[in-house]
């Protein structure tokens, strides 16, 4: 089963300096059809306005998978870290036992970003942060894991959950695929382009929730750059 999530359809808010778009409930936006998709609560495209961004708040007991699109994002946080990821990469923070963090757009043009958050598989634990470069020309035609709870993704970054959080870059006329674990929820969203998900149409930004599909097959109708979501 795969239900199309168009991108004029999602809930969101424009607040000047910031222009989210929610697929799942979040902050004013309600939607009680659209709580989550299996242990995956959030998934928000945002723009982030030049020199501007989220001051320091808390959070606990969430993974939260930022992939940045466009620009850079700047992360500093409770525990004294801090890193700039630029487009095409990925950070993660274990908000675990509780920690501040702020995000930050430092560069001169609007950032946009997807930020994922996805319920851990336990809680209380010692919260962390990482980032890591995923160059698209290693993931080009094909799904590479970005970050991942299992320990045999050794080159993903971890992630306190059950789940996959995997990209692709796909030229048009190119297809790939990725097979998805009986009885998982994926949520796919493709971040440019115009993609066809088991012979569904998807324009660039448009949510795909995914379950009972044993293979998902991707094929560009446009060049495409994909974000999937793979949780049990």
């Amino acid at each position: 089963m795969i239900e199309r999530r168009p991108f004029a359809t999602l809930g969101g808010a424009d607040h000047g300096w910031l222009d989210a778009k929610h697929h799942f409930s979040f902050a004013s936006y309600y939607d009680p059809k659209r709580m989550g998709w299996g242990p995956i609560r959030v998934w928000n495209d945002d723009t982030i306005a030049a020199g501007t961004g989220f001051p320091p708040h808390p959070h606990a007991d969430m993974e939260i998978v930022t992939y940045v699109r466009t620009g850079a994002i700047t992360h500093q946080d409770s525990l004294g870290n801090m890193g700039r990821t630029e487009a095409g990469d990925v950070q993660v923070m274990s908000a675990g036992s509780g920690v501040r963090h702020s995000e930050y757009n430092r560069e001169t043009d609007a950032t946009t970003i997807f930020q994922i958050w996805i319920e851990p598989k336990t809680r209380g634990a010692a919260p962390s942060w990482g980032a890591k470069p995923f160059p698209k020309g290693e993931r080009s035609g094909k799904f590479v894991t970005l970050a991942s709870g299992f320990a045999d993704d050794g080159d993903a970054l971890p992630i306190r959950t059950d789940a996959r959080v995997v990209g692709a870059t796909i030229k048009a006329g190119e297809t790939a695929e990725y097979a998805l674990g009986a009885g998982h929820h994926a949520y796919l969203v493709p971040a440019t382009g115009r993609i066809d998900v088991n012979g569904v149409a998807l324009d660039a930004r448009d949510g795909a929730a995914i379950v009972d599909e044993r293979v998902i097959r991707v094929t560009a109708t446009e060049d495409a750059e994909i974000v999937l979501v793979d949780a049990a």
